[in-house]
């Protein structure tokens, strides 16, 4: 049986604060994809899981992210039975900002080692 979600922080490359709801046994950590001013674009590990896999992740895992300062929250829901899902990539535009400046790209990749020594 699979462990009940976890609650996380993070912040990302402009100070933007973001909640995050997860699970343990699936998330291994998140990415967040910006463009910058300069008009580079820029990647940072929004969170790791501080944790591995002790359990089966089970059939279904959500996972949630909300900046309340951005007006941003939702939420990812995915069935995988078979665990064969290892990344996801949800493209979000921060509401009222520019399409450009205000979109993020989050991944999400699972690959979540078991518990024990580094791999």
């Amino acid at each position: 049986m699979a462990r009940h979600n976890r609650e996380a922080r993070g912040v990302d490359q402009r100070g933007q604060e973001y909640r995050i709801s997860y699970q343990p046994d699936w998330l291994r950590l998140i990415k967040v994809t910006r463009k910058l001013a300069s008009g580079r674009q820029s990647t940072k590990t929004l969170f790791r899981n501080p944790t591995g896999r002790e359990r089966s992740p089970g059939g279904r895992v959500r996972t949630r992210i909300a900046s309340p300062a951005q007006k941003l929250d939702f939420e990812v829901a995915l069935t995988d039975p078979r665990h064969l899902v290892k990344r996801i990539i949800v493209e979000a535009v921060v509401p009222g900002a520019e399409r450009e400046a205000g979109t993020i790209v989050f991944t999400l990749e699972d690959d979540n080692p078991p518990a024990g020594p580094p791999r």
